[in-house]
């Protein structure tokens, strides 16, 4: 039997296409959650606890250059805190939690390859070549993402929110969960704030968007910028300016993919047009 093509498959195919492609792509999460489920030392003791250690390379680089200039407030986390759990269940709870957690950012990559293979039968070819490194890009920006979050603004956070005082009557003691939430949706958060460019290129490609539209709201779009820097990080000035600064390179970097599908759609109109 001869396999139908996508322009012969009925509303009920698509779906039935779909639910395959999430199937493989739950799996690879699953799997991938497993490992990380059962190598619980290395993902808590060398990967998220990290942060908060004067051994962290983001903390012994801060602290160094902080010797340097003379400047001690840049030595974070220099006497981490301790975390505690309020109830009997919430350890083996963050186990399950961060496991799936480094299940979908391990996967990423496979699971959007699988998301692309599902739309790519519906584009034209010229569309496939030009969009040929999609899976490797977005995959690329999303792991820049996700290290950027975890080496610079994750100590940063950890830092502020764990030594802030309202008061010296006050007893702060962090939970395990509140530590976990903060690490966790400061590196995904990151991860999904540089696929920027990406969002960019599909915005154009369907014509929300053109370059011209990008500089006339350029002023705009770094109140935003500053805005969600303000969302993913603590409340200080130099986090925010440290979060800010990739993010306007990203928007430029945007720019200049819009600039170049334009451009290839004007090119493709004078062709077609002759």
């Amino acid at each position: 039997m001869a396999k139908k093509t996508n322009s012969e498959m009925s509303f009920l195919d698509h779906l039935e296409v779909l639910r395959w492609h999430l199937v493989r792509s739950l799996v690879a999460i699953l799997s991938f959650a497993i490992i990380a489920f059962i190598f619980k030392s290395v993902i808590f003791d060398v990967i998220i606890i990290a942060p908060k250690t004067p051994e962290f390379p983001t903390n012994r680089f801060l602290c160094m250059l902080g010797q340097e200039v003379n400047i001690q407030r840049l030595c974070i986390n220099s006497q981490p805190f301790p975390l505690q759990t309020v109830k009997m269940a919430e350890q083996f709870a963050m186990h399950i939690v961060v496991s799936l957690i480094g299940g979908v950012i391990i996967s990423f990559p496979y699971v959007f390859w699988e998301f692309w293979r599902f739309i790519k039968p519906a584009m034209y070819d010229k569309e496939k070549r030009t969009a040929s490194g999609a899976v490797f890009y977005t995959s690329l920006l999303f792991m820049m993402g996700v290290a950027f979050g975890y080496y610079l603004i994750a100590p940063l956070s950890v830092h502020f929110l764990g030594n802030y005082r309202v008061s010296e009557e006050v007893v702060s003691n962090p939970t395990l969960r509140s530590y976990v939430q903060t690490v966790s949706s400061v590196v995904l958060a990151s991860g999904i704030v540089f696929e920027l460019p990406v969002l960019s290129y599909f915005l154009t490609k369907i014509g929300l968007i053109t370059p011209a539209f990008l500089k006339k709201y350029r002023r705009h779009s770094l109140v935003l910028i500053l805005a969600l820097s303000a969302l993913i990080t603590p409340p200080d000035i130099f986090s925010q300016v440290m979060v800010s600064m990739p993010l306007i390179v990203l928007y430029e970097v945007g720019i200049g993919i819009s600039k170049r599908i334009v451009k290839r759609q004007e090119e493709k109109e004078a062709e077609e047009s002759r």
